[in-house]
Formats: C-alpha cells, structure tokens, sequence
C-alpha cells in the first residue's frame, strides 16, 4: 500500500469535506436565510461526506486531460485540417 497516497486522498477527503460543508451552509443562509442551528450543521456534514468521497474515488480513477484530448482530437475542423 503506497501511504503517501492515501495521506493525499485523505487531504483531499478532509478538505473536500470542509469545503462542502462551507458551501452549503453557505447556500442554505442565502436561499432560506433560516439561522444555521446546529441540527442544520449536522444534516449538512452527514450530506457532505459521501458527496466528498465519492468525488475524491471519481476524481481519483478518472482521467479528465485524456478525455478532453479525445474529444478534441475527433471535433478538429476541416479548414485547420487542410492547413
């Protein structure tokens, strides 16, 4: 097992939590504009994560740079083909 890259994905979980959370507290006081309580803090942590988790496993596994060539690589235009 490679621990430096579990102590990034945990990093990575613990932040992404925490940004979550500011997020949607953030969210919840502008839409609502309800006091945040702290069973809206608990509701809220709970949500935010498996949200967290799930994004770092997606962003982990998922090559974005290589997708992004792939789509472009097909959609060239004619004229810069000719070029």
């Amino acid at each position: 097992m490679n621990w430096k890259r579990v102590e990034v994905f945990l990093e990575f979980l613990i932040f992404g939590i925490l940004i979550g959370i500011i997020e949607d507290l953030i969210a919840i006081k502008v839409a609502t504009g309800q006091p945040i309580t702290f069973q809206v803090f608990k509701a809220v942590f709970l949500i935010a994560i498996p949200f967290a988790f799930l994004g770092e496993i997606v962003v982990d596994k998922i090559d974005f740079v290589e997708i992004m060539k792939r789509i472009f690589k097909k959609n060239v235009p004619v004229s810069r083909i000719e070029n």
